[in-house]
C-alpha cells in the first residue's frame, strides 16, 4: 500500500517504517522539522513537511499526494515534561483529538480509505483493575474526576473521530506502555544515572508492557488485515510491577539502582504520576490481536525485550 505516516520519527515511528517498507509498503512520512528529511530518507520513508496540528499547511502539504492508508503514530511525548496534571491543552492529547481530525481530512486529500490510529491501554482508566485480564469488551472511557481524566478523554475523542468517519476504515490500536529505544525506558535509565527518583518506594501498581518492535510489528499487521470499525489491545502477555519494571531496566542499561519515593510523597509532588505508578494497575489480554491479526509479541515480557 502507499501509506501516509503521522510520526515516523518517533519511538514507535521509526521501527515502523522499516516494518512497512520490509513488507513492500511505501511510505510518505510527514515531519515539522525539514532538519528531520535525511534520517526520514535513511530509515525508507518520502519526507513531507506539514504539522499535524496546523490543519491548512497540512492539506496543502498532502495536496497532489495519494495514499491508500493513514497511519496516525504522532504524539509529543519526546518533549514532555513532569508535570503535575494533564492540561487539556496537553501536546500529545492535542494531537489525539486536533490531529485526529485534521489527519482524517487528509485522509479524504489523498484518498485513503484506511485510517489506523494510535491509542492507549490507559483509556480503560487510571485505577486498579483488579486481576482479570482487561479485553476489548471492557469499557473504555472511564472517569473518576482525577488528574488522569484527560488522558482517557483524549484516547476516547481520538478512537471515536476514527470509527465515526465516514468512508473510512478507521482502527484503533490500544498499545500497552511503551519500552525499548527512545521510549520510557531509556527515559528512566537517564533519570536513575543521575540518580534522580523514579518510583513509588512500594511495589507499585501493576501494568503491562510493549516493546516499540512489537508494537510495530502489531501496527503492520493491522494496516494489513485489521477489522474496520475495530480496537485491538496491543500488550505482551506478562504485566509486571513498576519495582519489578525499574529493575529490569536498571540490570540492562547498568545503572545504579532506582532511588524510590513513597507513594504519598509521589502522589502529592506529582499527582499524575501518582495516579499512573500507584493508583492504576491493569492486566491486559491481547487474545483478539493474536486471534485476528496473527500477532504475537517478539519479547514475551520486559526482561526478554531489554535484553535483546
Amino acid at each position: 500500500m502507499q501509506v501516509l505516516l503521522a510520526g515516523a520519527t518517533g519511538a514507535i515511528g521509526r521501527p515502523l517504517v522499516r516494518a512497512l517498507t520490509a513488507n513492500g509498503h511505501t511510505v510518505s512520512a510527514l515531519v515539522r522539522n525539514p532538519g528531520a528529511h535525511p534520517l526520514v530518507r535513511e530509515l525508507g520513508a518520502t519526507p513531507v513537511t506539514a504539522d499535524v496540528l496546523d490543519r491548512d499547511g497540512l492539506l496543502s502539504a498532502v495536496d497532489g499526494l495519494r495514499a491508500d492508508a493513514v497511519i496516525h503514530q504522532a504524539t509529543a511525548l519526546r518533549d514532555a515534561k513532569v508535570q503535575r496534571r494533564i492540561p487539556a491543552d496537553d501536546p500529545t492529547g492535542l494531537l489525539r483529538t486536533v490531529g485526529t481530525a485534521n489527519l482524517l481530512d487528509a485522509a479524504t486529500v489523498v484518498g485513503a480509505k484506511r485510517f489506523v490510529a494510535q491509542s492507549l491501554i490507559l483509556g480503560y482508566g487510571y485505577h486498579d483493575h483488579g486481576d482479570r485480564p482487561i479485553t476489548e469488551r471492557d469499557r473504555f472511557g472511564v472517569y473518576d474526576g482525577g488528574v488522569a481524566d484527560e488522558v482517557v478523554r483524549a484516547c476516547v475523542a481520538g478512537e471515536s473521530q476514527v470509527f465515526d468517519a465516514p468512508g473510512i476504515d478507521g482502527i484503533a490500536l490500544r498499545y500497552g506502555l511503551f519500552y525499548g529505544p527512545g521510549a520510557l525506558s531509556d527515559l528512566f535509565a537517564d533519570m536513575m544515572r543521575k540518580h534522580s527518583p523514579v518510583g513509588p518506594l512500594g511495589s507499585g501498581g501493576v501494568n503491562t508492557w510493549v516493546h516499540v518492535d512489537d508494537a510495530a510489528a502489531a501496527t503492520v499487521a493491522a494496516l494489513e488485515r485489521g477489522t474496520p470499525g475495530r480496537a485491538y489491545n496491543i500488550a505482551d502477555d506478562h504485566p509486571i510491577t513498576w519495582r519489578e519494571f525499574f529493575t529490569e531496566v536498571s540490570r540492562a542499561q547498568r545503572t545504579p539502582r532506582p532511588i524510590r519515593l513513597p507513594a504519598w510523597m509521589i502522589r502529592l509532588a506529582v499527582p499524575y504520576i501518582g495516579a499512573l505508578m500507584s493508583d492504576t494497575s491493569m492486566r491486559i489480554s491481547s487474545r483478539l490481536a493474536h486471534d485476528e491479526l496473527g500477532w504475537r509479541p517478539r519479547y514475551a515480557d520486559v526482561a526478554a525485550g531489554l535484553a535483546g
